[in-house]
């Protein structure tokens, strides 16, 4: 059972009415085709986030799951692309990385495939509208969305959810949790002066939690003196909304680093960020922002609550928060202070990007020069696999690499466009290259289309030849996977006219065949084996000119594919043959599977059954270990066959059935 919810806030009050009408709604929505839609609304800081996770823990006994998404983590420009939303969905139902359908109707229906038979909790938050909704329901009647938005979702179908808009708190009800909240005797022996507090925010709980720890923060001042000095501030400012005012009463009463994070905090690349991000966003060094960061969360202005969820502790300042350090931050727009602090943090993203894109891909070509360590901002801790020789260490440092690549996609897509606008071609080149070792192993973001379509107009901004070539490659691969194999083909050609302007280094004779690889595999993807199997050969004759093993390795691997598709099993055998050895000296783990896999499949169509079956069992062995379903399911499917052909029916049934389980769990049956 997943439960994605976080740990509950200490002080909760009333919503009785709301709680009942919820829970009611769950208990009579039976036997239904489709599930049950809570719709919470109201304005910012109402609590309809705290009351979705409330009415989620109480449900999640009676459900098999309880999932998760925040649509502002998801949201560019406004607007919000289901079809991500939907993969972080399916990957927290255990569908395999790169299980998930690449296209938008695909992966909608293997998520109705996944939900089907579940009994689901989804909480959205942040919600705007209907259509980012719809896409997001499970598939079972048995399931219950619980949906948390500042207005109404008026466009969903009549009848399609239970509106439970959200009030504000009534003086007493407020009050009662002012006094959760402080626990403090001077609320009781000056009620006019915490009478006067409450009804400065508006009935707002987010407004009194932050009120409430301005006044325990002054631990011995009566509440008049306290009023007295804020309504002074307040007279001579002329703010009028109460909760704006508790807010910047509390903003001025931070210390000068922990107000400029603050203010900084709004422009993060990405909706969250973690202690090393933000330190990169201060610029005043860990010790500092450290600091900073536990004042802020002592003012309230910041909650660490979503630490307990994430294995890197990541953090969000609170919508209404975010918005109001936002306001404050254009009182400093004059010192610049924003745009400097965004080009250290985005500069650190590229470096951090650039050692795990090494780290969890290897040595490989790249066309942008390494970016040097940012003053004051330390590196992610990630291990460099290469310095160690125990091979299950290096896997692992290898895997937590990628795992921080996906954990920061968001903010490296943010990056690239923050990048982009700001004319940083460099920087945007530099990040799409290991937003391309991600999308290898991810390939159903569909965000990477539009990324490396900026790094091509960065690179024809800039006038480098290299670039253009990488940036073009890189976009054909996403445009031919989706169908656009008319538009890779004139990325390529692009990419191609491009080459003349190259030099003669070693470098620039690697581009050049892996330039020919990509056209030798839209050919493949065309269907045109002749075409690919010329490219790979040529591809790798140049990498044996220059002595690039690995490049040789991989071109003879591709060419061993192509031989068999065109029917020469004979010179496929050789060729795969020598590829697997290559790929097993040279260490690499993910290409000595893939090859071995390959191997396998020529010589079972040669009859080599026994040689095959060996081959498959180790490629099976090597997927088990990197958890590849993909990958163990071809082998299963494989190994089915093979114990058909030779007439060993339980064997066949007992792999197919595994590869049915591994297909059913990624809802792919």
């Amino acid at each position: 059972m997943r439960v994605e919810l976080p740990p509950e806030p200490m002080h909760f009050v009333n919503r009785e009415e709301e709680k009942a009408r919820a829970f009611r709604a769950v208990e009579e929505w039976q036997g239904r085709s489709r599930p049950l839609v809570l719709s919470l609304s109201g304005p910012g800081g109402l609590g309809k986030t705290e009351l979705a996770f409330l009415i989620a823990r109480k449900l999640r006994d009676s459900f098999s799951d309880v999932l998760s998404v925040d649509l502002d983590d998801f949201r560019v420009g406004g607007a919000v692309d289901p079809g991500e939303v939907l993969a972080q969905l399916l990957l927290s139902l255990d569908v395999e990385p790169d299980s998930v359908e690449r296209q938008f109707k695909a992966r909608c229906r293997q998520y109705w495939n996944v939900t089907s038979d579940r009994r689901l909790v989804v909480v959205v938050d942040n919600a705007r509208y209907a259509s980012e909704i719809v896409p997001l329901l499970p598939a079972s009647g048995n399931s219950v969305v619980i949906v948390a938005s500042h207005g109404p979702l008026y466009d969903l179908e009549d009848g399609a959810a239970v509106d439970l808009v959200l009030p504000p708190l009534e003086d007493p009800v407020a009050t009662e949790l002012l006094e959760l909240i402080v626990r403090d005797r001077r609320l009781t022996t000056d009620p006019e002066a915490a009478q006067t507090v409450v009804q400065m925010c508006d009935g707002l709980p987010a407004a009194l939690h932050v009120a409430g720890r301005w006044v325990r923060s002054h631990p011995l001042r009566p509440l008049s003196r306290l009023i007295a000095e804020l309504r002074a501030e307040l007279d001579e400012k002329g703010v009028s909304s109460g909760v704006e005012e508790i807010w910047d009463a509390i903003y001025r009463s931070l210390s000068s680093s922990a107000a400029l994070l603050y203010r900084l905090l709004p422009h993060h690349p990405g909706s969250t960020f973690t202690h090393e991000s933000a330190t990169a966003l201060l610029g005043l060094g860990p010790e500092v922002c450290q600091d900073a960061l536990e004042e802020l969360v002592t003012a309230g202005l910041l909650d660490l609550r979503m630490m307990q969820l994430t294995d890197d502790s990541r953090m969000r300042l609170p919508g209404p928060l975010r918005a109001h350090a936002r306001r404050r931050a254009r009182d400093h727009e004059a010192h610049g202070e924003t745009a400097e602090a965004q080009k250290r943090v985005l500069r650190w993203f590229v470096r951090q990007a650039q050692l795990a894109d090494r780290f969890a891909a290897g040595r490989r070509l790249v066309v942008a020069d390494g970016f040097g360590p940012v003053p004051d901002a330390p590196d992610v801790p990630l291990d460099d696999p290469a310095r160690s020789e125990d091979r299950s260490v290096r896997t692992a440092r290898a895997e937590r690499a990628a795992r921080w690549l996906y954990a920061e996609r968001h903010a490296l897509f943010a990056c690239v466009r923050l990048a982009h606008g700001r004319g940083m071609d460099a920087e945007v080149v530099a990040l799409c290259e290991p937003v391309w070792t991600y999308a290898m192993d991810h390939p159903h973001a569909s965000d990477v289309t539009e990324l490396f379509r900026l790094a091509v107009t960065s690179a024809l901004r800039s006038g480098n030849a290299s670039w253009m070539v990488r940036m073009r490659c890189q976009l054909a691969r996403p445009l031919w996977e989706s169908g656009r194999l008319a538009d890779a083909g004139r990325e390529l050609d692009g990419a191609f006219a491009a080459l003349d302007l190259l030099g003669d280094s070693e470098a620039d004779h690697k581009l050049r065949a892996s330039t020919i690889e990509f056209r030798g595999m839209l050919s493949s993807a065309r269907g045109d084996w002749n075409a690919a199997a010329a490219d790979f050969a040529r591809s790798r004759e140049v990498h044996l000119a220059i002595g690039n093993d690995y490049g040789a390795m991989l071109q003879t691997y591709r060419s061993g594919q192509a031989s068999a598709e065109l029917g020469d099993l004979e010179e496929a055998a050789r060729l795969l043959a020598e590829a697997h050895d290559a790929a097993v000296a040279q260490d690499r783990a993910r290409l000595s599977a893939r090859t071995g896999f390959a191997l396998g499949g020529v010589l079972q169509r040669l009859g080599r059954t026994d040689e095959a079956r060996g081959l498959y069992e180790r490629s099976l062995e090597g997927a088990r270990q990197r958890g590849s379903g993909f990958d163990q399911v071809r082998v299963l499917d494989a190994l089915a066959e093979l114990a058909g052909a030779e007439g060993a029916i339980t064997a066949a049934e007992e792999h197919r059935a595994a590869a049915d389980a591994i297909r059913r769990r990624n809802g792919l049956l």
